[in-house]
């Protein structure tokens, strides 16, 4: 049972996001783990680029083409200022860039679209299909109709269309920990906990650089959350936040393909953290509704 006491009566906030769920496959473990991974290595969402996750490994039967595969998600942000399309063609461009430069060039890879319920389809042809130069064609296979990219090891291949929708990006919380020992075993057991959850990815896994909207510095974009850091506890004095036996503040982001997937996933994620010895609190990162429109109160995961 989670002591609601332990948990700070705050809220994580998030905002919505347009993403895709893709299924990479390849001949080989070491071939498909260097793929996933280094297609989603950089979430660089805060510039306005693409931030991406593997949600799960999948065995051969769950996969097109029955071969050990990976789940994987990609998402971009979206600019409330200007139409949706604005946001939805960046995002395709960037997702583009990631499928290219890490998964295309790795040998016998293939791409297939993952979202039998979205709200739209991204025809991969013109970003993707096209380097093959004019060459590329289009045939059916698995049951789908995919684009086949020749290159020199050939072949890649990629489902013609990749669908997306919209989710809930951002969303987070704290472990507040005394030792270094205690903050790698609990965000461990955090990130185990969430990964069992459907529909989620953590992008950064366990994050050490918790962020603010507000900085000396905007063509960085956004900078430490100083008064969290405890190493500037004592110059900070009583602007510091950081409670007094807390030297660790690990922050847990979760993008999610519902409100309702990226609560369940805190809440595990909390309770497998609080488990742990040396976790003193849990709290999370808002910022006065000036990051999002979702508001999660931490407490009220557990009733």
């Amino acid at each position: 049972m989670v002591k609601k006491t332990i948990i700070d009566d705050t809220y994580a906030e998030a905002f919505e996001g347009v993403f895709c769920r893709v299924i990479v496959t390849a001949d080989d473990e070491e071939t498909l783990r260097r793929a996933a991974e280094d297609a989603t290595a950089t979430p660089s969402i805060v510039i306005g680029r693409v931030e991406g996750g593997i949600e799960k490994w999948l065995s051969e039967k769950a996969t097109p083409d029955k071969r050990k595969g990976a789940m994987l998600q990609f998402w971009g942000g979206i600019d409330s200022k200007k139409p949706f399309s604005d946001s939805l063609k960046k995002f395709e461009i960037e997702l583009s860039y990631r499928i290219r430069q890490d998964i295309l060039v790795k040998p016998f890879t293939a791409v297939f679209d993952a979202m039998p319920n979205c709200e739209g389809k991204i025809d991969m042809m013109e970003r993707v299909g096209h380097c093959g130069d004019g060459y590329e064609w289009v045939e059916k296979r698995h049951g789908r109709e995919v684009i086949v990219v020749p290159i020199m090891v050939p072949d890649f291949i990629i489902e013609r269309c990749l669908g997306y929708a919209h989710g809930v990006m951002g969303a987070n919380f704290w472990i507040m920990c005394r030792t270094k020992e205690s903050l790698k075993k609990a965000g461990e057991k955090a990130l185990e906990a969430i990964h069992k959850i459907e529909g989620v990815i953590t992008s950064f896994g366990i994050c050490s650089a918790g962020s603010k909207p507000e900085t000396r510095f905007p063509w960085i974009g956004p900078t430490t959350n100083h008064p969290y850091c405890p190493s500037l506890k004592r110059k900070l004095g009583k602007a510091s936040k950081v409670p007094e036996d807390v030297g660790y503040i690990p922050e847990i982001v979760i993008n999610g393909v519902s409100l309702q997937a990226v609560k369940k996933a805190m809440k595990v994620g909390m309770a497998a953290a609080l488990d742990v010895d040396g976790v003193v609190r849990i709290s999370a990162g808002n910022y006065d509704g000036k990051l999002g429109n979702y508001k999660i109160y931490l407490r009220e995961l557990f009733p």
